[in-house]
């Protein structure tokens, strides 16, 4: 081979390995599709409790961590909030993408929380919430991606059992969800413990995941922002709500 041919051959292979240097690393190393949706229950028994305030403000601190990957939170690819409830039973509600809070501090994402999701609604309709999740997925092409469904309620439904012998729990629906992907977990947070059990026993699923925290445990998050500060508070997050759940073994 002639020697200004070699040359220019050399020259052509340092061109393009230096344009691979320069190629940013996400674009070679994509960060792995995963879908969050919150679900807030704005119904006035959830409110009730007192437990819909504090729900807001976590909600915003858990939205801003995740959506900033604060710590070691993972930053899902699509993000999405809705509401639990409606003025009648299977009214469907529409969900917020995460453009609506991106760029906001935890303080305006709870201002804007707030104004999109008021408690004012009559029931609790958790069937036609997932019901919707699902549909959504379906739509925004996002199955086989990791789901994971954050439920802020006190966990007791306003549906009636199919038939006596049922409990309320059990008439909760997740078969929507099911083959949406291979991980696909419902976390409740705000429940008390009998209602978090009631959950666990009684809500049939196959695939789907159910992790619970009870609405006395939820009460550390504040208490690790107030004492230790964010880091501290995105650790917490990730051992007792964002806790890897094993699959159910029947």
């Amino acid at each position: 081979m002639r020697l200004p041919v070699l040359l220019q051959r050399i020259g052509a292979l340092a061109v393009v390995a230096g344009f691979v240097a320069c190629t940013p690393v996400e674009n070679s190393a994509r960060r792995p599709r995963s879908t969050l949706v919150i679900g807030i229950d704005v119904s006035g028994s959830f409110e009730t409790t007192g437990n819909y305030d504090d729900a807001i403000e976590f909600a915003s601190h858990y939205l801003y961590g995740h959506i900033n990957g604060l710590g070691e939170l993972s930053v899902p690819s699509a993000v999405f909030v809705g509401s639990v409830g409606g003025e009648r039973p299977g009214e469907t509600k529409s969900f917020q993408p995460v453009h609506a809070f991106r760029g906001k501090s935890p303080e305006e994402i709870g201002v804007v929380l707030r104004e999109l999701f008021p408690s004012q609604d009559g029931f609790t309709d958790f069937n036609a919430f997932f019901d919707r999740v699902a549909t959504l997925v379906k739509r925004q092409s996002l199955i086989l991606a990791p789901l994971n469904i954050v439920v802020l309620s006190d966990g007791i439904p306003d549906l009636t059992a199919r038939n006596e012998d049922e409990s309320r729990y059990s008439a909760i629906d997740l078969g929507p969800l099911e083959y949406l992907s291979r991980s696909v977990t419902v976390r409740l947070l705000y429940a008390t413990p009998t209602v978090s059990v009631s959950w666990e026993r009684d809500v049939d699923r196959r695939r789907v995941r159910i992790w619970t925290v009870d609405g006395d445990v939820m009460g550390g998050w504040r208490e690790q922002l107030a004492a230790q500060g964010e880091d501290d508070l995105w650790k917490w997050v990730q051992d007792n709500v964002d806790f890897r759940v094993r699959s159910r073994v029947f």
